[in-house]
C-alpha cells in the first residue's frame, strides 16, 4: 500500500541537490520525480525546478524550492538507527564531510541546514548522537 502521507521539506534552490545527498548517504533512500516549471514565472524561468519527490530511510518526501523565507533548523530532524558503530561512523561522517554541524545534543546540522541522528541500535558506548570521535577521548 502507498503512503498517504508525505513530508515536505523546503529549500532554497537546493532540493534536487539535498534529495541527490540523501539517496546516496543513506539506506533505503532515492530520488524520485523532478517537476519543472512549465514557464516563467515572477520569480523564476521555464524550466527551473519546483519540486523534487525522493525517499529518505523509506519516508516519502517532497523537497520544495520555495526560496530564502524558512531556513532549516533543528525544530525537525531524521532519527536515523542504524545497525552497527561501523554504520553510525560512515554516517556520521558522510554529513560532517558535506557540511553539516555538531549541536550541543550531539546531532548533525545536516545538508543545507536540515538535521539528522544517527545511532546504533546494539549495545555501544556512544550514546544517541555523541560523535565517533568521543570514544577516543575516553
Amino acid at each position: 500500500m502507498a503512503p498517504k502521507n508525505t513530508i515536505c521539506l523546503w529549500y532554497d534552490d537546493t532540493a534536487l541537490d539535498a534529495a541527490k545527498f540523501y539517496a546516496e548517504t543513506f539506506p533505503h533512500s532515492a530520488v524520485g520525480a523532478v517537476h519543472r516549471a512549465p514557464g516563467d514565472y515572477p520569480s523564476g524561468k521555464f524550466g527551473d525546478i519546483l519540486t523534487v519527490e525522493f525517499t529518505l530511510i523509506g519516508i516519502p518526501c517532497l523537497g520544495l524550492n520555495g526560496g530564502p523565507a524558512f531556513k532549516h533548523n533543528e525544530a525537525f530532524s531524521f532519527q536515523v538507527a542504524t545497525d552497527d558503530q561501523a554504520e553510525t561512523d560512515r554516517l556520521w561522517n558522510a554529513i560532517v564531510g558535506n557540511g553539516g554541524q555538531e549541536s550541543a545534543c550531539g546531532g548533525k546540522g545536516g545538508y543545507r541546514g536540515r538535521s539528522r541522528r544517527a545511532h546504533s541500535l546494539q549495545p555501544s558506548p556512544i550514546r544517541i548522537g555523541r560523535p565517533p570521535s568521543a570514544l577516543s577521548r575516553r
